[in-house]
């Protein structure tokens, strides 16, 4: 029979997680299916974050078109950044933000207000589904659905043999993970919670547009929110990389019966992962006070990337993407 979870080395955090879906799936004490809920983080959690998100990667090749039509764009930022592809700059507006300064985050989060104002929600979704099947990663040089850490992968196809249902749960765009949320991770549309601009209904065209606002960003504390608000009821199983996904995490293993983990970037990066703490200092701290499994990129999986060998040339909305490996005995 094949072995679960085959990218996981044997040891503490492999052994959490098989207890645990056994403890709340087997047996007379076994939870119902509905009561199986399990939310995960995206951005470091499921894929590559570093060393630019793929949010930006998306937004910066917008700007860059902008800058084309009107070049006095160029004279602040982003737009600065993304001409002069200075990711630089864009490392240290996201490093600032993490350390509480969101001067340059701002600047961000206004011209992406600015790009996606008054545009169709539909001419987005197309966008975001071409952007997939266009750009590679530009670190890694490898399609974005090989950038899927594969035990990650293992982890989500593991639950869903045990009737879990997962959700994605993202202080990323929303409807930028929608287009490829079911392909790379087998989430459906309708289970991605994410930060999102505000969406209006334009009588007159019959169409749904953006408006100028953000309605919500998914982050910290609005992370339990929107998880109570979408789903209804408190998930048992949470995965995080970052002070970011503490609440959701803390919101979750709040139940005896539950399990929280929280991916530790500790890699060389020889394997496609980079190295960093930033941004998860806070997390790292207080895991043991919180009952967190903390999972080592390092010492815990034995693969961190599926095998370009294995790129398929499927499109996106199409499963599977990563290496589909089945979920058996330990």
């Amino acid at each position: 029979m094949t072995r679960a979870l085959p990218s996981w080395n044997d040891g503490p955090a492999r052994e959490a997680i098989l207890r645990f879906v056994a403890s709340v799936c087997e047996g007379p004490d076994a939870l119902p299916e509905e009561e199986r809920i399990a939310v995960f983080d995206n951005d470091g959690t499921l894929w590559v974050e570093k060393p630019v998100p793929t949010q930006l990667h998306f937004v910066i090749d917008q700007w860059r078109a902008e800058v084309e039509a009107d070049p006095s764009l160029k004279e602040r930022e982003p737009y600065r950044a993304a001409v002069d592809r200075d990711d630089a700059w864009f490392r240290r507006a996201i490093e600032h933000h993490h350390a509480g300064d969101d001067h340059d985050m701002d600047l961000v989060m206004d011209a992406i207000l600015s790009t996606v104002s008054d545009r169709r929600v539909d001419e987005y979704h197309a966008e975001a589904m071409e952007f997939y099947r266009r750009e590679r990663h530009p670190a890694l040089d490898r399609p974005y659905e090989r950038t899927v850490y594969q035990p990650m992968h293992e982890l989500l196809r593991h639950l869903e043999d045990h009737g879990f249902t997962c959700y994605l749960v993202s202080g990323g765009d929303r409807d930028l993970m929608r287009p490829i949320s079911a392909e790379y991770y087998g989430i459906p549309i309708d289970q991605v919670i994410g930060s999102a601009v505000g969406v209006e209904y334009d009588a007159d065209a019959n169409e749904l547009r953006y408006g100028g606002r953000f309605e919500i960003i998914d982050d910290g504390t609005q992370k339990p929110v929107r998880i109570y608000a979408n789903v209804g009821r408190r998930p048992i199983l949470a995965a995080g990389n970052s002070d970011g996904d503490l609440p959701m995490l803390r919101y979750t293993t709040r139940s005896p019966r539950s399990l929280g983990l929280l991916i530790h970037h500790d890699d060389d990066g020889a394997r496609g992962d980079e190295a960093y703490d930033i941004g998860a200092e806070r997390a790292l701290r207080e895991a043991d006070e919180h009952g967190l499994v903390v999972v080592s990129v390092k010492d815990d999986w034995s693969e961190v990337l599926p095998d370009t060998d294995a790129e398929t040339e499927t499109e996106p909305g199409e499963r599977p993407s990563p290496q589909q490996t089945p979920s058996g005995a330990p």
